[in-house]
């Protein structure tokens, strides 16, 4: 609750009930084991922001940066991508600056890593940016969009 302590849950779940996409979007995130949590409200929108707030990166990991670079492999292809991904559950990557506000909020990441959304200039120069948290510090570092981990998933938020 110290996420929100102000917001009123008939409000969030009449919300929810008016688009049943919203609903699917947070399912798959959930069974993800991403613990969506509600981080971010904005009055001027009428807008609730959920975010992945699972303790370590969720359950959907091993996975390159995007399609292009899923593409680019010619051995070991993971059996997917985050882009995509995420866009099949209807969420976005976490930025760098809402990364690092997830972890104002918490401690996430101390054995996963992250990545995160890219800005076009690096991603066009093959990288992607990713996260966590190591030595009660946050992280943002820089791997071949190419690369997966077994220990490297994705946070996505979704907006409602």
């Amino acid at each position: 609750m110290n996420r929100h302590e102000n917001l009123h849950w008939d409000k969030i779940l009449k919300k929810l009930e008016e688009n049943s996409d919203n609903l699917r979007s947070l399912y798959e995130m959930e069974k993800t084991e991403g613990e969506p949590d509600i981080m971010d409200y904005d009055e001027n929108k009428n807008e609730y922001l959920f975010f992945d707030c699972s303790p370590e990166s969720p359950k959907r990991r091993s996975l390159c940066y995007d399609y292009q670079a899923w593409e680019s492999r010619t051995a070991n292809k993971p059996e997917n991508n985050v882009m995509d991904k995420a866009a099949e559950m209807g969420i976005e990557l976490l930025s760098e600056e809402q990364y690092r506000k997830l972890q104002e909020m918490g401690k996430f990441d101390h054995k996963t890593s992250s990545w995160l959304k890219t800005p076009q200039n690096i991603r066009d120069l093959g990288g992607a940016l990713f996260g966590d948290r190591r030595y009660d510090t946050v992280f943002i570092y820089h791997n071949g969009a190419d690369s997966y981990y077994a220990a490297r998933g994705f946070r996505g938020y979704l907006k409602i």
